[in-house]
């Protein structure tokens, strides 16, 4: 939802120096402008690794308020410092969780995915350890962290922010030991080509885009779409995805860009979209919109026209809230989001924080991921696999060659304030 209030200052900071996840950061209920941090701590020493016990899942996951005043302080679960008892008297595997903890605010987000990632390891914790490893914002701190988690555990998940991530892949260090990074890095910089020890396993909503686009050709081919964006940067971004594979596809399709004010389309935009509409008579449309600016689009035009989006235009499922406006509308988001009777969801606690958005939700859900990848890769080396995450179907190869990760989320209907499954998609 929009953010109009000092309020959700802080917020939008943490989320736009997290930056390439699936949801974009410069939008209401987004996680990923491609933008440098625009805080800047002064490097530390990295604190003694802490020892996790697990999160008590029925009880409330407690992080810095998403709308905090800067300078306010992260809270964290209590954690004891009880190692996991390993079978047969076999060390224990130790994973060291790379988290921005010390930052003001990156707290919510590194809290949200600290959670997650300690309420798969409840489940499965026998022969493992968690370690948590606390960071600022700086990539200073981040590559002085990071070389002490490679030191004192076997392999590390982390760190969050893209910045980060960007640091460890492009600053010569060796990633000597198993390493799965929760973002993207920026691509700048990092000489090439990734380690073979480096699995990138972030968010990304132009892997969405693209997602969408293969799944729009499927249920219309030779379609012609019309792309409509807003001028924001993480728009621009999947409408340009989506425009590239639909093109790759063999496919036709117009882009229109409509400005903005506060987060609502402009009159004019709205009426020179209803005017091509008319005037072109698309046969779908791709809507790098929010679920706000998506409501506007189709009071304006209505729902004759098939509409597809990526996560971005998901307005959530609160409970007695229905939008007739977006009903019939085509999306995809993470399992965790529009699947809750999927098996691999339902044997997950739900995050009952106080201060709960559908971002902060979807990196809890890439925390239970985090612990199941770093759990599956330390089981069985240098194997590939898939499994039914709470982000979505995931594949893997690691340790045998380049990492190679895939994704893909489920596709779905928006009908009546809930989702449906679409049947289609891959």
């Amino acid at each position: 939802m929009l953010i109009k209030s000092l309020k959700g200052l802080l917020a939008v900071s943490a989320l736009t120096m997290l930056s390439a996840c699936s949801t974009p950061c410069d939008r209401p209920g987004g996680l990923c402008a491609p933008i440098e941090p625009n805080t800047s701590v002064a490097p530390a020493q990295p604190r003694a690794p802490e020892v996790l016990a697990p999160v008590i899942p029925e009880a409330e996951v407690e992080t810095m308020p998403v709308d905090a005043p800067p300078g306010a302080v992260a809270e964290h679960p209590r954690a004891a410092a009880v190692p996991a008892a390993a079978p047969d008297n076999k060390a224990a595997t130790r994973i060291g969780l790379l988290l921005p903890t010390r930052s003001d605010a990156l707290g919510p987000p590194a809290g949200a995915l600290r959670a997650g990632f300690m309420a798969a390891y409840e489940r499965d914790r026998t022969g493992f350890e968690v370690n948590l490893i606390e960071t600022g914002d700086s990539p200073q701190d981040v590559l002085a962290a990071y070389t002490t988690a490679l030191a004192q555990n076997d392999i590390v998940v982390g760190p969050l922010a893209r910045s980060a991530v960007s640091a460890i892949a492009g600053a010569g260090v060796a990633v000597s030991k198993p390493t799965v990074a929760l973002n993207h890095p920026d691509g700048r910089g990092t000489g090439g080509a990734l380690s073979h020890n480096l699995l990138v396993i972030g968010l990304s909503i132009e892997d969405e885009a693209r997602q969408v686009a293969r799944w729009a050709a499927s249920e219309h081919p030779g379609a012609r779409a019309l792309v409509v964006s807003g001028a924001n940067a993480w728009q621009r971004r999947i409408a340009s995805a989506f425009a590239a594979q639909w093109k790759q596809l063999g496919n036709e399709s117009q882009t229109l860009e409509l400005a903005a004010s506060n987060g609502y389309l402009s009159e004019a935009g709205i009426s020179q979209l209803r005017n091509r509409v008319d005037a072109e008579q698309p046969t779908l449309l791709f809507t790098a919109l929010d679920a706000d600016q998506l409501r506007q689009v189709r009071a304006s035009i209505g729902t004759s026209v098939p509409a597809y989006g990526t996560s971005s235009v998901n307005p959530g499922t609160e409970p007695g809230t229905a939008l007739a406006e977006l009903d019939g509308v085509r999306l995809l988001d993470l399992p965790w989001e529009v699947q809750p009777d999927h098996p691999a969801v339902m044997v997950y606690p739900r995050w009952n924080a106080s201060r709960r958005t559908l971002d902060l939700d979807r990196l809890y859900a890439l925390g239970i991921d985090a612990f199941r990848v770093a759990r599956e890769i330390t089981l069985h080396p240098g194997a590939s696999f898939t499994m039914d995450g709470v982000t979505g179907r995931l594949s893997v190869s690691f340790g045998d060659g380049p990492a190679r990760f895939e994704r893909i989320e489920p596709t779905a209907v928006y009908q009546g304030g809930s989702f449906k499954p679409s049947g289609g998609g891959q």
